[in-house]
């Protein structure tokens, strides 16, 4: 036999020997078709959304007043306070009495018409408006600790994976099973 020839054989033993070694170790060690999740832990966001809230209200407010100085009330006043003054006595008595009647008339009548500028008021409703906020929480994801074979890691998937991730090539499938719709 030449020596090219026995090369060529023993390389080729070798070789059907290294493929039925690793056929045979993947018969009696199988690659695992699911990781063991061993703790899942929701992700989660707190969110504010921010919404208005508006409500009406009874304002009351001081009606504006076109004689601030009450000219006309302590000009009526004094009018009728001088009327009654001369009503009574006679001679020097009725002057004096009409003048001491047209200044009492004259502050009685400024008293008055401030009492009725301050009761006069006016009410308007208004709506009043405010920012409250809801809260509520957004699940960002899950982070899953799994053990596979004798290695455990951790992954972020974006679902719950219940109790096992299926396995391909050695490598975790992170996708939701795709469920189809019922007929």
């Amino acid at each position: 036999m030449d020596k090219s020839m026995i090369i060529g054989m023993v390389a080729g033993a070798a070789a059907v020997t290294a493929i039925g070694g690793v056929a045979g170790y993947k018969v009696l060690h199988p690659e695992p078709k699911f990781a063991e999740v061993v703790n899942v832990h929701a992700v989660k966001e707190k969110i504010r959304t921010p919404h208005q809230v508006c409500k009406d209200e009874a304002v009351t407010h001081r009606a504006p007043v076109k004689d601030e100085n009450r000219i006309a009330g302590t000009a009526i006043g004094a009018v009728l306070g001088g009327v009654l003054g001369n009503q009574v006595g006679g001679g020097t008595g009725k002057t004096v009495a009409t003048v001491a009647g047209a200044a009492a008339g004259g502050y009685a009548g400024n008293r008055v018409q401030q009492n009725m500028q301050n009761s006069d008021q006016r009410t308007e409703i208004k709506t009043r408006c405010k920012t409250e906020y809801e809260s509520h929480e957004k699940t960002l994801g899950y982070d899953v600790t799994y053990r596979l074979g004798d290695k455990q890691g951790t992954v972020r998937m974006d679902h719950n994976p219940g109790q096992r991730i299926p396995v391909e090539n050695g490598q975790l499938i992170l996708t939701p099973p795709v469920t189809s719709a019922p007929a």
